[in-house]
């Protein structure tokens, strides 16, 4: 295929710069809306108020208004006695018009009422006893005791609240206290949202091998509404440069045109990317257009991001891939969207965390890994999630990334870093489990969450969790390694200072299509040989597993075709197989069969559970040793495929 190079890969320094000015024409804009609809919003301007709050001299209790200097001295057992009015307030009642309460005199009021002129106080019920008189009095009030005085709360003329505020319930209940019933907020920046691409399908419709589920564009409208602006769903656009020329022309310059346009896909190096040409040709013919400002920013993820303003509006090309569109909108994008919306920069916290592992960089290239925390012996530790820029769930899972300047190769183990939280707290997990991935221990997990636990899965494979675990850095390890000497799992490699916790059996075997008849119908001691013939191509496991160390004791040093295609978990061995890339691999039963492959037994695993010493009696373990010795949830995991 012909390839298109990058116009120009700058730094994200210069980028930013370059994309601010072009943009710098674009100012937030009011309107005035309903208090009704204020939710949410963000005001435009101060809100000062037109009236007092509290608006009359109010009374706090049930009581009696009265001089405060009549009650002095007033015991129980020396009352005073006091003539009562013939008036009495009700809340909302104004006292008649002239009265005044004269000396030796009660006004029965009521919480909420108007406290009437001459009276600086009010009795409570309690502190006084009927009398034929009028009331005795037994205790005696204070100046200004019991009584809310016009204005102490909120003065007429005093500012009660700033623009740039966002509206929570808190503050739309202040305004109407001051009777704002229209306020002036900033409006909602319209922003269109658009995938491109022959390759996606939205969700809900049959995925055939190539496609994949459109959840850039669901992740893009909701970060949208999350800042503030009004997301404008517009669907799928494939390959087709008219189509995609009429949306993007009819987005900037129509009756329905939006504040800022967002397309993700097509950024890329490649003759059927067509973004960059049809952003390119429309900035050249529409007036108002700077045109496209940068095409390629020195960053990875993220790297092909194309920031542009077409007929005064600004039109983002983000990656494909949903880690680099996530990371190159909240770069590039977020900051112009909370300008427009009035909003402040988000309040993110960094935290110093150590690095458990080397983590190389693409030098030259300002590099962002996204991480999850737990808590060590030392303090926090920083799990690369080693996500590549095509996962969807990464930064579901991350607390957080760091960020590694360009002229950085690596970052040593051990090093000490600064991770960008994605949440404005972090709360360590009450049970870390860094260690092999399986559907039983997520199972467990899951019930361990149902009992209030935080829960936290590292998947870092059986020989990451069970260094993991000896560093302290894990609650528990999920871990099957076998011990190719003896065949035995998981004992033998304990750190020391870690206890192992008995799991349960799991079901291995070869995996491969219902077509290969002769791998269904050989006997075992053919099969071997079938497998190490090279004819049909493999996929391999990651070295340090426990399936690794099956293979290759099953191959008996034999590298049949396909060896060196390494899948970190069982899915991905049965997704090869299932999808023709590979002919046979060995994975689960309960994998296989969800895949829909043909399975044949080869021998048990152990999955158990690598946990440290000093973490045998937290409570979140206590509650998993308690969980594995229960009969009913063995029976929901003999349910799952696997047995205890």
């Amino acid at each position: 295929m012909r390839q298109q190079q990058f116009l120009d890969v700058v730094d994200e320094s210069v980028a930013h710069q370059r994309f601010d000015e072009a943009c710098a024409h674009l100012q937030p804009r009011s309107e005035f809306v309903e208090l009704g609809s204020g939710l949410g919003r963000t005001l435009a301007a101060d809100v000062v108020s037109g009236v007092d709050v509290t608006a009359f001299d109010r009374s706090n209790v049930d009581g009696c208004a009265v001089r405060a200097e009549d009650t002095f001295g007033a015991e129980e057992l020396d009352p005073i006695i006091l003539r009562v009015a013939d008036v009495s307030l009700a809340a909302g009642q104004a006292p008649p018009e002239g009265f005044e309460v004269a000396p030796g005199v009660a006004v029965p009021v009521a919480t909420g009422g108007v406290v009437p002129r001459g009276a600086d106080a009010v009795l409570m019920v309690e502190h006084t006893e009927p009398d034929p008189g009028g009331i005795r009095v037994v205790r005696p009030a204070v100046p200004g005791g019991n009584i809310t005085f016009a204005g102490s709360d909120i003065g007429r003329g005093e500012t009660v609240m700033r623009r740039g505020t966002r509206l929570s319930s808190r503050e739309t209940g202040v305004l109407a206290a001051v009777g704002a019933a229209r306020i002036d907020v900033i409006v909602r920046p319209r922003v269109a949202v658009v995938s491109t691409g022959d390759e996606i399908v939205e969700p809900g419709r049959p995925l055939e091998i190539g496609q994949v589920f459109d959840s850039n564009q669901r992740m893009l409208l909701d970060a949208v509404a999350e800042l503030g602006c009004e997301p404008v769903p517009c669907g799928i656009i494939p390959d087709n440069e008219v189509l995609l020329e009429q949306m993007i022309e009819g987005l900037v310059t129509g009756t329905e045109a939006v504040d800022v346009v967002l397309l993700s896909g097509g950024t890329s190096k490649g003759e059927g990317d067509l973004n960059a040409t049809v952003v390119e040709r429309l900035g050249e013919r529409l007036p108002n257009s700077a045109g496209i400002v940068v095409h390629g920013v020195a960053l990875k993820p993220g790297k092909p991001v194309l920031l542009a303003v077409v007929g005064g509006v600004p039109v983002v090309v983000l990656p494909g891939f949903p880690t680099s569109a996530t990371f190159t909108f909240h770069e590039f994008v977020a900051p112009l969207l909370r300008r427009l919306s009035g909003r402040s920069a988000p309040d993110r916290s960094v935290v110093e965390a150590t690095m458990p592992l080397r983590i190389t960089s693409a030098s030259g290239r300002t590099e962002y890994n996204l991480v999850d925390l737990v808590e060590g012996p030392a303090g926090l530790a920083a799990y690369p999630l080693g996500a590549g820029s095509g996962s969807v769930t990464a930064f579901g899972r991350a607390d957080g990334f760091i960020r590694i300047p360009a002229a950085t190769e690596y970052v040593e183990e051990g090093a000490v870093v600064d991770v960008h939280l994605l949440h404005p707290e972090v709360r360590p997990a009450d049970l870390a489990a860094i260690g092999s991935h399986c559907v039983g221990f997520d199972h467990l997990l899951s019930l361990l969450a149902d009992q209030g636990f935080r829960v936290k899965m590292v998947p870092v494979g059986s020989t990451g969790g069970m260094t993991a675990a000896g560093r302290g850095e894990a609650d528990v390890a999920g871990i099957h390694l076998m011990d190719e000497e003896t065949g035995e799992y998981n004992a033998s490699f304990l750190p020391a200072d870690v206890r192992l916790l008995s799991g349960y059996r799991r079901r291995q075997g070869i995996v491969f299509r219902s077509s290969d008849q002769e791998l269904a119908d050989c006997d075992d001691n053919a099969l071997v040989v079938v497998l190490g013939a090279g004819a049909r191509r493999m996929v391999n496991r990651n070295a340090g597993s426990g399936t690794r160390s099956l293979i290759d004791r099953l191959l008996e040093g034999n590298r049949p075709d396909g060896y060196l295609h390494q899948a970190r978990t069982h899915h991905a061995v049965a997704a090869a197989v299932e999808q023709g890339r590979a002919d046979w691999g060995v994975t689960l039963d309960t994998v296989a069969e969800a895949a829909g492959l043909e399975f044949r037994f080869l021998q048990d695993e152990q999955y158990d559970f690598a946990i440290p010493e000093s973490r045998w009696n937290r409570p979140a373990v206590v509650a998993l040793r308690e969980l594995l010795e229960d009969p009913s949830v063995g029976g929901e995991l003999r349910a799952l495929g696997f047995e205890r």
